[in-house]
């Protein structure tokens, strides 16, 4: 038995360099370093991160679970496990706000591993150039099958991000609403509209769904914005990734930044041997070459713009870089992680059946996490 325990997402994306890493390392007296568990993504929502947080040394999360974990007392600082250097080399070398994400008060809580944010999606055949603008989103789902997406909490994230869009960033601190009522209704206006003409049974499907069945059926051309998957740029009939639509050509492309860093818990006492195998995941040569060539999405932007890291995946990295760079950071509060599924569920209702109050709705749902117990919200 490994001395330390892990705990990921089980996708390959998520767990193979990892388990492959980890397969190698081992401790000072030569013992088996980390043993690592997955889960289902959408584990990590029904699991609070403190139940988590208490049973496992290392986790892999996303930053809008650090609001309940650090209040919760359930991960480190890791000022005070690395080399400030070290740390200020990974924040200034990670893409877009990847690191950012996991920097509260000046401090970074978990190592930026995983860099994903939304992005555009389309079959290469039935759609040769990507829209660059929603306008022309909308245009192309009046004549090819065009995707939202919409199941758990990615109808909320995908609202979110074509407020982004429209010039209102919503807010990261409850009190005032989640968004401009006005910004808010005109995003919901457009995703309606763009709905009527879903391809049957897509609005159910998470990310992973939306792109196995697009890769595989080619019944869906174009999804305008899903969370990137570099597995599904190369292999037998390859997606093809790009920036996502702004609302005018010039503008910013909205998107809601994703990807996964690396906390240590509180119950974890780390040896110098975890640490420097945790930093080495971090070290440039290996987001370059071994990361990417274990199904991974490496988080520093030296690999996004490598040109031998693009060239055997249809150049994914660098046809979504400029999307990454300027996408939104979700709130880090706590009990953000039930408030994103409760206003999901809301807005897919709204989007699909046209249920009035969507907006208003969401904003209360969310000036109520200032004064709500996490558990509260419905």
């Amino acid at each position: 038995m490994a001395r330390f325990r892990g705990l990921t997402w089980d996708h390959p994306r998520g767990r193979l360099a990892l388990e492959r890493a980890a397969a190698t390392a081992t401790d000072v007296a030569r013992e088996r370093l980390i043993d690592w568990d997955a889960q289902p993504l959408e584990g990590f929502e029904a699991s609070p991160i403190e139940e988590l947080a208490a049973r496992y040394d290392v986790i892999v999360l996303d930053h809008p679970h650090l609001g309940d974990a650090i209040a919760a007392g359930a991960v480190r600082p890791l000022d005070t496990l690395f080399p400030a250097e070290f740390l200020a080399e990974v924040s200034r070398g990670a893409v877009g706000p990847s690191a950012a994400s996991y920097t509260l008060e000046g401090r970074l809580w978990a190592l930026p591993l995983d860099a994903a944010t939304q992005v555009a999606v389309s079959v290469p055949e039935l759609v040769p150039t990507s829209p660059r603008t929603w306008a022309e989103v909308a245009d192309l789902a009046t004549v090819a099958p065009v995707a939202l997406s919409l199941a758990g909490p990615h109808a909320f994230l995908t609202f979110a991000s074509l407020c982004v869009a429209l010039g209102s960033e919503p807010s990261v601190v409850p009190g005032a609403g989640f968004i401009d009522p006005v910004v808010g209704e005109r995003a919901l206006a457009m995703l309606t509209g763009i709905a009527r003409t879903l391809p049957p049974g897509t609005a159910d499907l998470n990310p992973i769904g939306l792109l196995e069945r697009m890769r595989r059926e080619r019944d869906i051309a174009h999804i305008p914005l899903v969370y990137g998957y570099v597995n599904y740029a190369s292999g037998p009939d390859p997606l093809r990734f790009d920036d996502a639509p702004g609302v005018g050509i010039a503008t910013r492309r909205g998107s809601t930044i994703g990807g996964t860093g690396i906390a240590i818990s509180t119950r974890c006492d780390p040896d110098a041997a975890l640490i420097a195998h945790l930093a080495g995941l971090l070290d440039s040569e290996v987001q370059r070459t071994r990361i990417p060539a274990d199904a991974g999405q490496p988080s520093l932007r030296s690999a996004w713009t490598d040109d031998a890291v693009n060239s055997s995946l249809g150049d994914f990295y660098r046809r979504t870089i400029a999307t990454i760079e300027e996408s939104w950071v979700r709130p880090r509060v706590a009990g953000y992680i039930p408030f994103q599924a409760a206003a999901s569920a809301v807005l897919r209702e709204a989007i699909l059946r046209g249920r009035p109050g969507a907006v208003d709705h969401v904003n209360d749902l969310f000036d109520r996490l200032a004064a709500v117990p996490e558990r509260s919200i419905r």
